[in-house]
């Protein structure tokens, strides 16, 4: 019983996993406004390139 309890307090000080949510965390949030910006301004750059060849 007590390795499974020294096996559990080693896990829960790991903390190796965290960095890597951290950054995907931060990957996905920056991908999420990439997108959030193409989505804005692709309509008006669409309109601004109908009116260069009319």
């Amino acid at each position: 019983m007590n390795m499974i309890k020294n096996l559990m307090a080693a896990f829960a000080k790991d903390e190796s996993g965290a960095v890597t949510v951290d950054w995907v965390v931060l990957t996905a949030a920056v991908v999420g406004l990439g997108g959030v910006a193409v989505g804005a301004v692709s309509g008006q750059l669409a309109g601004g390139a109908a009116g260069l060849f009319s």
